[in-house]
């Protein structure tokens, strides 16, 4: 099982590889915003743990495990953005929010809010009476 960070990584090269084709050590330091040479040791650990496929001055390669996990990492990350849409979270908090969640939940909950937000798309009136709701709180304050 991977740590949070190794999470991070995983989710950032998979992003990085689906947008460009491929993903560099500069790429993942920028968008991670971390030093090229933390990159390269976290990039050779997970290498250690099979999650992808590391040549010093070649690139890397998720494995079919590494592809598994970053797909899944990413629904992760995009599910929660769009329940916290749903609920009304302001856009400008939602990535940091999700940020800070996204490894404190366990896979069971994040069915649960996968479940959730179809339950959602498929009665829209439900989140119209919650944003009623709101607003009804929100004027009672």
């Amino acid at each position: 099982m991977p740590t949070p960070s190794m999470e991070d990584y995983i989710e950032q090269i998979y992003l990085l590889i689906e947008e460009k084709g491929y993903a560099r050590v500069s790429d993942i330091a920028e968008n991670l915003s971390v030093h090229p040479s933390s990159v390269t040791k976290m990039v050779q650990k997970l290498d250690q743990e099979k999650y992808l496929i590391y040549e010093k001055y070649r690139g890397l390669v998720l494995t079919p495990d590494g592809k598994k996990v970053g797909k899944r990492l990413v629904y992760r990350h995009e599910l929660l953005e769009q329940l916290l849409r749903l609920i009304g979270v302001k856009e400008e908090n939602i990535y940091h929010d999700v940020e800070g969640i996204e490894h404190h939940l366990s896979w069971d909950a994040i069915d649960r809010i996968g479940d959730l937000v179809q339950y959602f798309e498929q009665f829209p009136h439900t989140v119209e009476e919650l944003k009623a709701s709101r607003k009804q709180n929100e004027d009672e304050e």
